[in-house]
């Protein structure tokens, strides 16, 4: 039994600092991974036509939707296995704020009658919001540590 309580406090030890990063890993793997198949991700048509606004029609929208694929598939692979923890975090970021671009590309597809009543597109990208949050704990929580660590030499 006090073998089986190591372990567990062991792994416990390890993953718990990660678990935010990886439930972000996750969401993006698996997000990302439904834009690899057409009409099956409910984000997609919303994805195609921002990126289209954001890059002036510049991208054909097949391959804008597999490259958006190939980023959040790779951002999710990275924090699930603490590969360049703080780059991808960044770049995390950076795509985090490019979804908030339908808000005020399509206001009309974002909100209800008022400004702060949003339809369920509105409500969808709200919630990135929190992964905002999350990833700005892991940034500042990494850097802290980097910050431990210098100061011990």
């Amino acid at each position: 039994m006090m073998m089986i309580k190591a372990i567990f406090e062991n792994v416990k030890k390890k993953v718990q600092p990660n678990m935010l990063a990886m439930s972000i890993g996750v969401v993006y793997l698996w997000f990302g991974s439904l834009k690899f198949f057409p009409s099956l991700s409910p984000a997609e048509g919303l994805a195609i036509n921002t990126i289209r606004e954001l890059t002036f029609g510049i991208l054909p929208d097949s391959l804008s939707i597999f490259l958006l694929a190939i980023m959040e598939v790779c951002i999710g692979v990275f924090l699930l296995f603490n590969i360049w923890r703080r780059t991808t975090t960044m770049v995390a970021l950076f795509h985090m704020a490019l979804t908030f671009a339908p808000l005020l590309l399509f206001p009309s597809e974002s909100f209800q009658d008022a400004p702060l009543v949003p339809t369920l597109l509105g409500q969808y990208i709200g919630k990135n919001l929190i992964i905002v949050a999350a990833l700005l704990t892991i940034m500042q929580k990494r850097s802290f540590t980097t910050t431990i660590i210098k100061n011990k030499s």
